[in-house]
């Protein structure tokens, strides 16, 4: 794990990001290479890009959408930039997926690990409630995660300090108290300027933003979570 700008505060609760960092966004890449061959990876890329940037669009200009609506559209455009046919019934099952999304292989072992130390574990997303509650049955995650915080309780999305707001008031803790764990950089950087502990998972081992901004830590896999709470 690297340390960047280590905080004096010891965590007392964790809030992960779910799409990208507990779940694989990409894990839809094999069903699209069946409906879609010679395609699936490439959908998936531009299906994830226009989703993160329509959430950006519509929060920022006050435009609010459900992120599931924002997701559906996201696909859309990636198919129309693939100059591919997206049938209807193909569109379906794509969405459909996005509640079946496939863990990160350590997830499971690291939160039953949290859990048994005490610590409290919660998620904090730009997902819609009626997209993550059949996600985490899906996982069974459910009885590992509470609370489950969504930015449609605000209409606004990632990185506006409204949607991180959410946790300190679910959780009674100071942001500093909370580690935000996110393996989206951007995330992780929009983290830090709130407040947060943080941690970025840089799975892909990713150049860090150029924003003169480090997340708290660094780290590689969802595993490098408990070295924040190495003593309990």
């Amino acid at each position: 794990m690297t340390n960047a700008a280590e905080t004096d505060a010891q965590p007392k609760a964790v809030l992960f990001d779910a799409y990208g960092t507990l779940f694989d966004v990409h894990s839809v890449v094999e069903l699209a290479e069946r409906h879609l061959p010679g395609y699936g990876a490439s959908l998936s890329q531009l299906w994830r890009d226009r989703q993160i940037e329509y959430s950006r669009l519509c929060s920022m200009s006050g435009r609010w959408r459900p992120f599931s609506e924002i997701t559906r559209a996201g696909l859309r455009q990636a198919a129309l930039r693939l100059k591919l046919a997206l049938a209807a019934d193909v569109e379906a099952a794509l969405m459909a997926q996005y509640q079946a999304l496939a863990p990160y292989a350590e997830n499971a072992e690291v939160l039953r690990a949290l859990c048994a130390r005490g610590v409290r574990c919660g998620i904090l997303s730009n997902g819609d409630r009626a997209m993550l509650e059949p996600l985490l049955r899906h996982c069974r995650f459910e009885a590992l995660i509470d609370p489950l915080l969504c930015a449609e309780t605000v209409r606004r999305f990632k990185t506006d300090s409204a949607v991180y707001d959410l946790g300190p008031r679910a959780l009674g803790l100071r942001a500093e108290e909370i580690l935000f764990v996110s393996s989206n950089g951007w995330d992780a950087i929009g983290a830090t300027w709130y407040g947060y502990t943080t941690l970025w998972v840089n799975r892909s081992d990713a150049p860090l933003e150029s924003l003169d901004t480090s997340p708290t830590r660094i780290g590689r896999s969802l595993r490098d979570v408990l070295d924040f709470f190495s003593d309990r």
